[in-house]
């Protein structure tokens, strides 16, 4: 065999190879719509009635039109404010004045 006809032979089928990869490529939808989206159906926290927590997924399924609803960034505002509320029980004791007065410092 002539080294052009191989030569000619292995272009035909690089080409070939690419156009079959290029195709395949195309024919693969891959768009947002089919990927999954999870949403839990709790949004998490504790709200402190059950209207909080509805006017929270209502909010969760706006999506992006959220950000200009009213009534979601009052939610949010109140959900935050729950979720960083200090609790009193977890403070931890103040040390006295003169705690560190008594320590002494040995050589």
């Amino acid at each position: 065999m002539d080294l052009k006809i191989a030569a000619r032979m292995t272009a035909v089928i690089a080409i070939g190879a690419g156009l079959t990869a290029t195709l395949m490529a195309f024919s693969q939808r891959t768009g947002p719509e089919e990927t999954p989206v999870f949403r839990p159906f709790d949004p998490g926290g504790e709200p402190e009635t059950d209207g909080a927590r509805k006017e929270l997924i209502r909010c969760r399924d706006l999506g992006a039109e959220a950000l200009k609803d009213k009534a979601c960034l009052k939610a949010w505002m109140e959900s935050r404010r729950r979720f960083f509320k200090p609790s009193d029980t977890d403070k931890p004791a103040a040390p006295a004045s003169g705690a560190g007065a008594d320590v002494t410092v040995k050589p």
